[in-house]
């Protein structure tokens, strides 16, 4: 029998046998003083959370949604070249620049020059075309005073590579604001001259191999954290709670520590000059002139990531097998299953809500790691993170540091999609 309240039923009958609405004693409808009071304790509940999402959405909603707007929306050329972005979109593709079209890009380039904004114009094209940023500059130095036609002329007498298609190819995709190139780029692709969709060179095809050898790596990491952790999991489970206390604030210590003094730790440990190779020559396990390389490679990245990593997985495993009873396992071995069947068939699936949570926390983790492949990973344990640091930093191309974002954020969704179509999201046990 249902115990939940009905509204409907909220009546009474009276005297004569007619039914009548439930009344509060000031004589209100009981099931309208319901609702009212329950409105009441849903909106204090909200206005108690309101602090805290608002955080959330000023604090990370918000500056996600801008840099995914960046990576389809740079208006830096349309913005400030209009005439040549009009003419643009005035004609199709294909049609060779007339003496309108080199007028309109005097024009303009004098009026950016007068407004000090040939910068922003020039290292918008060369995202697309490396070294143009300086043909901008100097030009707008030069047109600064003024220009007389024939334009094309007198363009080309101060740089003849203002006759290159491809650099008008590159002006033609940057006067209009939204655009997909910057997704082009991040999966190695380009748009030709026609608008067809091409591959870059082979040996152009960066973005295709960081993105291959991050989820490879994370995938590597996740796995290494599960092989190390599970049984340090278990010993903290089934130690009795005075001798795990002590474990687990080994196991904690790390995270008093700051990241960038593990990491450096690890540079220490791992270096061709280091206490591990100096270990093993006075083992004699190798010699002096063999010092192994363990740092400025993937090694180096896979090592110091899965110390760094390792208490996301134990924690999570930890919390599960707390709370699974030592009686299931006994029974199982007095039913005549050996110990490994008995680890398998009933200890071995209780875990895999910990399991899950550890393996999803870690290798979303690892996906996103910046600091440790930068320090300890050389060029062949960079990540796709440090690309995207590489353009937020360094080329300044903000947009397509917010493609690889995108794309990786993407990635990282779909597979948080999986999980739940074959584990179960609810199943997850965090702590």
């Amino acid at each position: 029998m249902s115990n939940a309240y009905d509204p409907h039923a909220a009546i009474a009958t009276t005297a004569s046998g007619v039914a009548a609405p439930l009344t509060t004693a000031d004589g209100k409808p009981l099931a309208r003083a319901l609702a009212r009071s329950q409105g009441r304790a849903r909106r204090r509940a909200f206005l108690l959370v309101l602090p805290l999402l608002a955080f959330i959405v000023i604090t990370f909603v918000v500056p996600i949604g801008q840099m995914l707007q960046r990576s389809f929306y740079n208006d830096g050329f349309s913005r400030n070249m209009p005439q040549i972005s009009e003419w643009f979109a005035e004609n199709p593709r294909g049609t060779d620049p007339d003496d309108a079209a080199w007028a309109a890009l005097a024009a303009d380039l004098m009026a950016a020059a007068e407004g000090r904004t040939i910068g922003v114009v020039g290292t918008r094209i060369n995202y697309d075309v490396p070294g143009t940023r300086s043909l901008f500059t100097s030009t707008g130095r030069q047109v600064r005073s003024g220009i007389e036609p024939p334009y094309r002329e007198a363009l080309v007498e101060i740089n003849e590579a203002w006759t290159s298609p491809r650099l008008w190819n590159a002006m033609r995709e940057a006067a209009r604001p939204f655009t997909t190139n910057f997704y082009l780029a991040s999966m190695d692709r380009t748009r030709a001259e026609d608008g067809s969709i091409q591959k870059v060179a082979p040996q152009q095809q960066v973005y295709g191999m960081l993105f291959m050898r991050t989820f490879w790596l994370s995938a590597l990491i996740t796995a290494l954290t599960f092989v190390l952790g599970f049984p340090i999991a278990h010993l903290l489970a089934t130690l009795p709670m005075r001798k795990s206390n002590l474990l687990m604030i080994l196991v904690l210590l790390p995270f008093w520590t700051s990241l960038l003094v593990r990491t450096t730790s690890w540079m220490v440990l791992l270096q061709q000059q280091g206490v591990i190779n100096d270990i093993l020559v006075w083992m004699g396990v190798i010699g002096g002139g063999q010092r192994l390389q363990m740092i400025y490679n993937q090694t180096g990245t896979i090592i110091a990531m899965t110390h760094i990593l390792l208490p996301f997985m134990i924690l999570p495993l930890y919390s599960v097998m707390r709370t699974i009873n030592p009686s299931y396992v006994r029974a199982a071995r007095s039913l005549g299953a050996t110990s490994w069947t008995a680890f398998r068939r009933v200890y071995f699936p209780q875990t895999l809500p910990g399991l899950g949570a550890g393996a999803l926390l870690v290798f979303i983790l690892a996906v996103g790691y910046y600091i440790t492949p930068a320090l300890v990973g050389g060029s062949s344990g960079q990540l796709i993170s440090n690309m995207i640091a590489m353009h937020m930093t360094d080329t300044l191309n903000w947009s397509m540091a917010a493609a690889l974002a995108a794309l990786l954020l993407a990635a990282v969704l779909v597979l948080y999609w999986v999980y739940d179509r074959m584990v179960g999201i609810d199943n997850l046990k965090l702590g």
